[in-house]
């Protein structure tokens, strides 16, 4: 399976491995290590995280597990998310979640990940969501803090506009090399608020999460969902696919701007269906039935 470059000396593998319920999976460190090796060999080498992800414990578990064999680390790339923070019993001064996206909490926060890591770098951090109380000045020098002290190689934002992305951007030194967002057969929203034309016009390839939309569509529970279960089975069965997710992977990859799914489960057979994905070709016409199915009315 092949990777996708994103700048001269960084690659992210075309699929990615999430890590957001990695605490739910229950697994060891030794069955978390045999699950990230296994994803490895076929040729998934990305993992994305949150430091908030699991009430602040998936980077931990994964930096444990990794622990076991630290040679795989140059072999992977982490990504992991700063900027929000959660009412939790690990900080039980806070009365509000809230965004911060200030030099002191980016730089605290990517300390916190290198230490639950175990690791003396990460590859691209991302800002976690938009804030309606952000200094553009103060993000750029944190990233250039942490980018001058070897701590951090990339960056990037997560569920962005092309507005807020290219005001973080013109601040940046470096070019930010994705936005993470929400995309599936369910969830169009990036092709209405602009964000897919500007990630053409930029050649920014996006990360999508959840493309499964959380399973609503492989168990649909209401009228939009069934119309667009029904059509995915309908399509599947032209292409002699055997799994419904290998069709929306499949959707998802065909798109020309290089949409890169993030993979969310400890179940390997699902993971080999997202790489599966990228052996099947979908029409055109095939791509727009979904697209339809989803809007509810045919495009203009």
């Amino acid at each position: 399976m092949k990777s996708l470059k994103r700048t001269p000396n960084f690659e992210i593998s075309r699929i990615v491995h999430g890590h957001w319920r990695l605490n739910d999976w229950n697994l060891n460190k030794k069955e978390l290590l045999k699950l990230t090796q296994q994803c490895m060999e076929l040729g998934v080498t990305t993992f994305d995280h949150a430091d908030i992800y699991g009430n602040y414990s998936c980077e931990k578990l994964f930096g444990d597990a990794l622990s076991l064999k630290p040679e795989l680390r140059k072999k992977i790339q982490l990504i992991t998310k700063c900027g929000i923070k959660l009412q939790s019993d690990k900080y039980p001064s806070r009365t509000l979640n809230h965004y911060d996206y200030s030099f002191n909490h980016i730089i605290s926060s990517v300390e916190n990940s290198l230490k639950n890591f175990q690791t003396d770098y990460i590859d691209l951090l991302l800002l976690h969501r938009p804030s309606p109380f952000f200094n553009p000045e103060e993000v750029a020098k944190a990233f250039s803090d942490l980018k001058k002290s070897g701590k951090v190689l990339h960056f990037g934002v997560s569920n962005f506009n092309p507005q807020q992305f290219e005001t973080l951007n013109t601040y940046t030194d470096e070019e930010l090399v994705t936005n993470q967002v929400e995309i599936s057969p369910l969830c169009l929203e990036h092709f209405n608020n602009g964000n897919i034309d500007y990630f053409l016009e930029k050649k920014i390839q996006p990360m999508a999460w959840s493309p499964l939309a959380g399973g609503q569509l492989l168990k649909p529970t209401n009228e939009k969902e069934y119309r667009i279960f029904k059509m995915l089975t309908k399509i599947a069965e032209e292409l002699n696919i055997n799994s419904i997710d290998k069709l929306i992977y499949a959707w998802l990859l065909k798109h020309p701007v290089g949409i890169i799914p993030i993979v969310g489960t400890q179940k390997i057979e699902r993971i080999k269906n997202a790489i599966e994905a990228t052996k099947f070709d979908l029409s055109l016409e095939q791509w727009f039935k979904i697209y339809t199915a989803s809007t509810g009315t045919n495009v203009p």
